[in-house]
């Protein structure tokens, strides 16, 4: 289920968040669905258990997990989520990215092109 890069600059807690993320935005977790065990996704990632509880950390402070003590960690519905913050961080990170996009050459059709895919996608599209 996950795969992480160990040759990556970016920390491991970093790369588990971010694969963790895409797995809800694109729906493969849903709401409500329990994730791995600490232990467990530690021992089959070969992790430190508490690079897995500081990513798990990470997910719950933006929103996309909830903790049940003695339980687990669960996948947040987005309900629950606090989308106005988020998505005013991320709306600075996108302007951010096509700013540099556009230095690099990306013209307006290349985005409603990238637009378009990432919109597909997330709604379990499947687009070539």
């Amino acid at each position: 289920m996950f795969q992480l890069d160990v040759r990556s600059r970016k920390p491991i807690y970093e790369q588990l968040v971010d694969k963790i993320k895409e797995l809800i935005i694109h729906r493969i977790l849903r709401p409500d669905e329990q994730l791995p065990s600490v232990r467990a996704l530690s021992s089959q990632l070969t992790v430190n258990p508490n690079t897995i509880q500081r990513a798990y950390r990470e997910l719950e402070n933006q929103g996309y997990l909830y903790s049940i003590k003695g339980k687990g960690n669960f996948v947040a519905a987005i309900e629950q989520m606090t989308n106005e913050l988020n998505l005013l961080d991320l709306k600075k990170d996108i302007q951010k990215l096509i700013a540099e996009a556009i230095y690099l050459g990306l013209t307006k059709e290349d985005l409603y092109v990238l637009f378009d895919e990432a919109h597909q996608q997330t709604k379990g599209g499947k687009k070539k």
